[in-house]
């Protein structure tokens, strides 16, 4: 995908909508790099017994993954100049092959000068938002 340029984008276009596989593995491989070894993130009777339905992945892995939609949209992780979300729901992941499923959707909200957009960005699981108020701020060509 040629990576979008200022004058070629408008306030409204869509962000390709990207779905993200979340599993067990992948949560063991994150709290390795995080060093975030909470085990509401592996152990599924400790998740329970703080009240959660089962483990849950991290809430930076689910930033990060809405945070490649906008990289992966751009071409440049450089491009991004500021990215922030709310995290408003956790997504549970089963114990299966299957893992849970995050889709990520964005669009420009607004161009502003020197060549940045605001994106404003969705992230769901199972039909529910995930991430409140997520946006990116990215500087074009």
């Amino acid at each position: 995908m040629t990576p979008p340029r200022f004058a070629e984008v408008a306030e409204g276009d869509q962000l390709p909508t990207t779905e993200y596989r979340v599993t067990r593995a992948d949560l063991v491989r994150y709290a390795g790099a995080s060093g975030d070894f909470n085990p509401i993130h592996w152990n599924g009777r400790f998740a329970r017994e703080v009240g959660l339905p089962d483990v849950i992945a991290h809430g930076m892995l689910t930033m990060a993954l809405a945070g490649r939609a906008v990289t992966d949209w751009v071409g440049d992780p450089g491009a991004v100049l500021d990215y922030g979300v709310r995290f408003t729901r956790p997504v549970v992941v089963p114990d299966d092959e299957a893992g849970a499923v995050v889709e990520v959707t964005g669009k420009v909200a607004r161009k502003l000068e020197d060549n940045v957009v605001k994106i404003t960005l969705t992230a769901r699981f199972q039909g529910q938002t995930v991430l409140g108020g997520a946006n990116a701020l990215v500087r074009l060509a």
